[in-house]
């Protein structure tokens, strides 16, 4: 039995050992996009995903896939690609275009999961300052980038887009780079992706990756940063 979300409470959400096993974590529906709601769900192990016409469904798989800056790992073709600083990257600059292009239909899909109530949501968040961007621009147009949540010394990656080739792979090199700089721990990265795998993101035990947001997400980050 899924736990239908109380939407006066945003707190109430299940504990993550009750999500399914198939489809694997699904813990939960129902709710609101409040941004106390969707702080609250990344603090636990908890994100939204759903289409439209679908009501919020709310997830924490087992295992997660993160990546722990120190383990970066950076291809030789990808290291050449850096050297030719053929793309410049900025942070918090172009946020709701960067979602928009993570919102666009990707080949051989007809729809997308980030509908408008989602980019509202994050938009938000955005203003609070708990989301960001990263962008790679290529002659001043905007070519590739990602969004995420940040909490404490954890960044949640949500999405990424490119339209030139590594745009997007060189947008995540510098912000796992400045992530680890600024005392970062762990970055999420939800499921297993062959992309983010070569990247150097690993699964593990949902149980540990709690129990690393425990440890992590109290602690406040040097994020001055982010929009200088």
């Amino acid at each position: 039995m899924l736990t239908l979300l109380d939407p006066a409470d945003p707190a109430s959400f299940p504990p993550v050992d009750q999500a399914l096993t198939e489809p694997d974590g699904l813990l939960a529906v129902g709710g609101d996009l409040s941004s106390n709601r969707l702080l609250n769900a990344y603090r636990h192990g908890i994100f939204p995903w759903y289409n439209h016409g679908e009501p919020i469904l709310w997830w924490s798989p087992d295992p997660r896939l993160v990546l722990f800056p120190e383990r970066l790992k950076v291809s030789r073709s990808l290291r050449k690609t850096l050297k030719k600083k053929d793309y410049t990257v900025t942070l918090d600059r172009a946020f709701s275009h960067v979602v928009d292009a993570c919102a666009a239909p990707r080949k051989r899909e007809k729809g997308t999961w980030i509908i408008p109530e989602m980019k509202y949501a994050y938009i938000r968040l955005y203003q609070q300052g708990y989301a960001h961007s990263v962008e790679s621009w290529y002659q001043e147009q905007l070519v590739g980038g990602l969004y995420g949540v940040a909490i404490g010394k954890v960044f949640y990656g949500e999405s990424m887009f490119h339209r030139r080739t590594d745009a997007s792979k060189v947008a995540f090199v510098t912000l796992v780079k400045l992530l680890q700089s600024w005392g970062y721990g762990l970055i999420d990265c939800q499921v297993r992706t062959n992309h983010l795998v070569s990247l150097g993101a690993e699964e593990i035990p949902r149980r540990r990756f709690v129990r690393l947001l425990d440890d992590l997400c109290p602690t406040p980050c040097a994020e001055t940063a982010w929009r200088n």
